[in-house]
This record gives structure tokens, C-alpha cells and sequence, in this order.
């Protein structure tokens, strides 16, 4: 299980257009938005990912890197990023399975084509959302065993406003006995 305000895992990955992604040396000004989604098999993830686009601007506006990040092909990823759409959103492709499980992604089996008929993959991981402080420290995470209920983007912006002013610490730290 990932901590809040303990290094987290590292996490390298190829990506379409920024060459390779490796979250140690991001160099984000406050932190990195990592979005793991399930791969373009799934229609509620390219609906999530096109309002992560748009507010790319608006995260980087507040020193947040975003990234999106699947276990999908190149090729995939591509079809992904086509029918998102904003180019100022990076995605990161091929994912190991093992990877995503160091992160606490849980991992899916293929049930055939999906209701928009591509063909799932054999295995892929859930969605996952994390922001993760320029020192490797995570801040925030959200892991999901389904595709449907995921954090807001536009709260998160939000949020990043009264975080920021009040220097307020991430939470869910404790791990000693209860």
C-alpha cells in the first residue's frame, strides 16, 4: 500500500511525443498528476482523460504536471490520444502489469469487446490517480476496481488553490497501531 508523504514506486514508461516519462526526474514545480487508465477499449476513460486535457492548462497554471498513462500499445495509446485530443496532455504507453500492482492498481481480465467494439486486452490495470510531490512523496491517491466514479479534475483544481495558500500536508500518513 502506498503512503502518503513516503516515496512511492518508481514509474518509467515511453511516451508519444515527450520521449521517456520517468517520474523521478519530472521536474514538476509543485507536483505530477499521474492518471492511469485502462486502455482505449474504455469509453469512460477517453471522456475522462478529454476533461484532464482541457484542464492541463490550468494545472500546469498551479506547477501540476499531468500525465496519463495505460498498459496499452503505442499504437493504442495513439488512438487514445487522437480521440482525446489535447496535445498538451502527455500519455505514457506499455505499462507493466507489475508496475501497476507497486502502485496498488488492481488488474482486470479481458471480457471480450467492449460496448464501443474494441477488443479488451488479456490483462490490464484499473484506474488509478495519484499526485505525487516534486520529491517523489506522494500527496494524493485514488485507486478504482471499476471504471465508473473517479475523482474530479476541476475539484482538484480546486482544491490545489486552499492546499497551496495553506501549505496544508497530505493526509493518511498514520500507519502505526490502532
Amino acid at each position: 500500500m502506498l503512503v502518503p508523504r513516503q516515496q512511492v514506486p518508481g514509474l518509467t514508461v515511453e511516451t508519444l511525443d515527450s520521449g521517456t516519462f520517468d517520474l523521478a526526474q519530472d521536474g514538476a514545480e509543485f507536483a505530477t498528476l499521474v492518471v492511469f487508465y485502462r486502455g482505449l477499449h474504455c469509453p469512460i476513460c477517453a471522456t475522462y482523460l478529454k476533461e484532464l486535457g482541457r484542464l492541463t492548462p490550468d494545472f500546469a497554471a498551479k506547477g501540476v504536471k499531468t500525465v496519463a498513462i495505460s498498459s496499452d500499445t503505442k499504437d493504442r495509446a495513439q488512438q487514445m490520444a487522437e480521440k482525446v485530443g489535447h496535445e498538451a496532455l502527455r500519455f505514457g504507453y506499455g505499462l507493466s502489469l507489475s508496475a501497476a500492482k507497486e502502485w496498488g492498481l488492481y488488474i482486470s481480465t479481458s471480457r471480450g469487446t467492449t460496448s464501443i467494439g474494441i477488443e479488451e486486452p488479456a490483462l490490464f490495470s484499473e484506474p488509478g490517480v495519484f499526485l505525487v510531490r516534486g520529491d517523489g512523496t506522494l500527496y494524493f491517491a485514488s485507486v478504482q476496481t471499476m471504471p465508473f466514479v473517479r475523482p474530479h479534475f476541476q475539484e482538484m483544481i480546486g482544491a490545489l488553490d486552499f492546499v497551496q495558500k495553506n501549505d496544508y500536508p497530505a493526509r493518511g500518513e498514520y500507519t502505526g497501531a490502532v
